[in-house]
C-alpha cells in the first residue's frame, strides 16, 4: 500500500535491493532521480541501475506521471510547488547524489492551480530570483540542493549513449537547400539560447517561421509548420553556456509527431549536446515518417 511521506509525498518500494539489505555487500550508491514528464527519466533510471545505483524516483506532480514506478528501486511523488517537501524527502532518504530530467513546462508557473501553490521554501527561492529565465530558476534550485549537501550530476552522465552523433542518422538526407536553412537557423538558435528563452527554431527558405519560447519545442514546431505549410526545417541546439545538469536539449517521439503533423521534413541536432530519447526507435520512426535527422558539429557551421 502507498505510504505517505511527511504528508507531502507518496512512496512505494518497487524492489528488494534496499541499501544495507545484504550485510555481505557494501550498500550501493543512492541516486535521487528528480523527474518531470516524458521518457527521458526512464532511460536515465535504467542506465543508473546498470552503473550500480540504487535509484529513487521522485515524480514532480504535475506534470510527471507514475511511469517511473516500475523502473526504480523506490518511488515517490511530490507536489511541484512543495520545494521544502522535496528537500525534506531527499534528506529523509539520505540522498546525497541527484539528477534532474524530464519536461517541466514553464507555463505551469503562470497557471493558477491549487496543486501549484508554492510552499514557503519555494516562495523564498522565487523571490531570490533576478528574473524568471530558465537558467535563473534552475541554477537557484541546484544551489539550494547543494546547500543541502546534494551533488547534482550532469544529465549526460547517464545518457552518453543517447547523445546525437555527427552526420546523417536516417535514410533520408537533407538537400543542399535544407543545409542552407540549417546554417541560417543555427546562428539564430544559438542567439535565442544565449538570451535564455528557447533552443529551437523553425526555418523555411532562409526565413524564420517560429522560435521556441515558453510554449516549448513541440508547440513551436506546430506553429512554425502552420506558417511554412510544408517542408520546414527544425534546428535544436544547446545554449552557448549550457549547464549540462539541467535543461539539456532533448527530442523524442513527440517531437517527430509534431514534425509530421506540421509537415516538417528535416531535424538538425547539435552533435554531442542533444539527447535523442529511445534513439533506435526514434530513428526508425523518423524513417517511416520520411523525416531526415542529422547531427551537426558546430565547428562545421
Amino acid at each position: 500500500m502507498p505510504v505517505k511521506a511527511a504528508g507531502r509525498s507518496e512512496s512505494t518500494r518497487t524492489g528488494d535491493k534496499r541499501p544495507g539489505a545484504d550485510v555481505d555487500k557494501a550498500p550501493p550508491r543512492i541516486l535521487g532521480l528528480i523527474a518531470g514528464m516524458g521518457q527521458l527519466p526512464l532511460s536515465i533510471a535504467a542506465e543508473a541501475k546498470k552503473m550500480g545505483y540504487y535509484v529513487i524516483g521522485i515524480a514532480l506532480q504535475p506534470p510527471a506521471d507514475e511511469s517511473l514506478r516500475p523502473v526504480t528501486d523506490d518511488f515517490h511523488k511530490v507536489r511541484i510547488g512543495s520545494f521544502g517537501g522535496l528537500l525534506s524527502l531527499l534528506k529523509k532518504l539520505s540522498v546525497t547524489e541527484a539528477v534532474m530530467a524530464g519536461k517541466i513546462p514553464k507555463k505551469l508557473l503562470y497557471e493558477n492551480k491549487k496543486n501549484l501553490i508554492p510552499d514557503l521554501q519555494a516562495m523564498k527561492l522565487i523571490f531570490s530570483l533576478k528574473d524568471r529565465a530558465d537558467d535563473s530558476i534552475m541554477k537557484a534550485v541546484v544551489k539550494e540542493l547543494e546547500k543541502n549537501n546534494i551533488t547534482v550530476h550532469k544529465t549526460t552522465t547517464f545518457t552518453k549513449n543517447l547523445l546525437a552523433p555527427e552526420g546523417v542518422l536516417t535514410r533520408h538526407k537533407p538537400s543542399k537547400d535544407d543545409m542552407r536553412d540549417i546554417e541560417f537557423g543555427w546562428v539564430i538558435a544559438k542567439k535565442i539560447g544565449q538570451l535564455d528563452f528557447g533552443q529551437t527554431v523553425v526555418v523555411k527558405k532562409m526565413a524564420v517561421m517560429a522560435v521556441e519560447a515558453i510554449e516549448g519545442t513541440d508547440e513551436a514546431i506546430l506553429r512554425g509548420g502552420a506558417l511554412a505549410q510544408k517542408d520546414a526545417v527544425v534546428i535544436k541546439v544547446s545554449k552557448p553556456r549550457q549547464d549540462m545538469r539541467f535543461d539539456v536539449p532533448a527530442v523524442g517521439i513527440d517531437t517527430l509527431r509534431s514534425m509530421k503533423k506540421a509537415g516538417a521534413k528535416v531535424l538538425a541536432l547539435e552533435a554531442g549536446k542533444c539527447i535523442i530519447v529511445d534513439k533506435e526507435h526514434f530513428l526508425q520512426e523518423a524513417d517511416k515518417a520520411e523525416i531526415a535527422v542529422i547531427g551537426i558539429n558546430p565547428e562545421n557551421i
